[in-house]
């Protein structure tokens, strides 16, 4: 641990006074993988307006402006009208960057290659840093390029989201963790679960060092299992680590919850500004949240046990040179009458609960909180969708106590949206449910929850 970092708990943190350019370089969170980030832009739908998600808050994480975010689509132009003008949020600039063009335009470094307008324009902003979902080389490169500075180093944002030497951080420090056996390749996976299943389990997941939002991990039954089960790209960072899995199915084992800590890390401090419940599939990926973990009270002295650990994942995370927002996702467990809470990984970006965990702090601090991904069944015109939750009271307007706001729309080819992200704000979860409810009784169209 770092002795000069310190650990401060409690509401939003005053994040940074710089001003930004920020890249939504969604498909960079797994640095070179190309294999992983193809099958995560083929499994999620929209992923090209994720970056989206980000206008909403990216003001308040750099608080001197002016700040310009570099998106994969354009976003939603009646969403945009309802941040500044009904919710009073003060906006970035934008401007449209795919992927290819965004890896094109950090290759561009040798004068004999014709210049870009858009790195002259970028070059010419005033902000002093570059920033997005993850730094990668190409990040770097740009950085360079552009004579402006990257808000984490690139070992320490590929470090921070390394898994298995955040394994090894846990068992130094003597924290709880999984039963974990490691394979170098699909061969070796085998005698892995072999191992497992003489400890008693019967189901286990393969993870790759680096993943996200479910990708890069694998949950396979130990009986039956094929190296073919197991992608090659899972182990393009090295060994994988095969673990047993925690459910009812395990003899003496009850899995009670996947509780996660946000947090945001300067350059001497780590902040620990709120605790959710993660809701997950049953392949564990990322559906929504909520806040606080409905089970919280149940509990005794949980959140104490959480925090503590988060701060010392924090710590480390600090020191592989690490700077921005991120998260702790946990296992919540019972076995032998004990309950244990185990970290399962840390997220060393703007996570899917980073947007509502500062949306939801702003305008009510002390409520509840509980956003899902909802799943038109057919594309909705944005400004009818905006009216209708206008109509029926849901949607969020400053000054109420209750109310559910959209941050985020995925659209279609003509600008109609297919999904978005709602977060629904008030006193406790089951005024928040409600009001998830109630927003679409009257919809003409039918809808369901989505992956993030």
């Amino acid at each position: 641990m770092t002795p000069s970092v310190q650990i401060v708990t409690g509401e939003l943190p005053p994040f940074w006074d710089r001003s930004v350019l920020f890249f939504c370089n969604l498909r960079s969170i797994f640095y070179e993988n190309d294999a992983e980030a193809a099958e995560l832009v083929r499994r999620i739908a929209g992923a090209q307006s994720y970056g989206g998600r980000v206008i909403s808050i990216l003001n308040t994480l750099f608080q001197v402006g002016p700040n310009k975010i570099l998106l994969e689509a354009p976003p939603e132009a009646n969403l945009l009208d309802y941040f500044s003008g009904d919710l009073k949020l003060s906006l970035p600039t934008f401007e449209v960057l795919d992927h290819r063009r965004y890896q094109d335009l950090s290759a561009k470094r040798d004068s004999r290659v014709p210049a870009d307008p858009m790195l002259a324009k970028l070059k010419e902003h005033p902000a002093a840093w570059i920033d997005g979902y993850v730094t990668d080389a190409a990040l770097v490169r740009l950085a360079a390029s552009l004579k402006k500075k990257t808000v984490s180093s690139l070992a320490g944002s590929k470090n921070g989201n390394n898994k298995y030497l955040l394994h090894l951080h846990q068992v130094e420090r003597k924290l709880p963790g999984f039963d974990t056996f490691m394979a170098a390749s699909p061969a070796e996976v085998p005698a892995c679960l072999d191992e497992l299943r003489a400890m008693g389990y019967k189901k286990a997941v393969i993870k790759a060092q680096i993943g996200a939002s479910g990708y890069g991990m694998v949950k396979a039954p130990i009986a039956g299992f094929k190296p073919s089960d197991a992608p090659e790209y899972l182990f393009f960072e090295g060994p994988c680590m095969v673990q047993g899995w925690i459910d009812e199915d395990c003899r003496g084992m009850e899995r009670l919850g996947s509780p996660s800590v946000q947090m945001f890390l300067n350059d001497d401090t780590v902040f620990l500004f709120d605790w959710t419940e993660q809701i997950l599939s049953d392949e564990s990926v990322h559906e929504g949240n909520q806040s606080p973990p409905p089970y919280a009270v149940e509990i005794p002295g949980l959140r104490d046990d959480l925090f503590h650990q988060a701060g010392i994942a924090g710590a480390w995370l600090h020191a592989q040179g690490y700077r921005g927002t991120a998260s702790v996702d946990f296992l919540v467990v019972r076995r032998k009458a004990k309950t244990e809470a185990i970290i399962c990984e840390v997220n060393a970006r703007v996570t899917g609960a980073t947007y509502p965990a500062v949306l939801a702090r702003r305008f009510l601090p002390g409520g509840a909180w509980y956003m899902r991904n909802i799943q038109f069944r057919s594309a909705l015109d944005g400004a009818q969708l905006l009216d209708h939750m206008g109509r029926t009271g849901e949607l969020f307007r400053p000054g109420v106590e209750k109310g559910i706001i959209p941050f985020n729309f995925n659209v279609d080819e003509d600008g109609k949206v297919t999904k978005g992200q709602f977060l629904c704000l008030g006193k406790n979860h089951a005024v928040c449910s409600g009001l998830l409810a109630r927003a679409w009784s009257e919809l003409p169209v039918e809808w369901g929850y989505d992956r993030d």
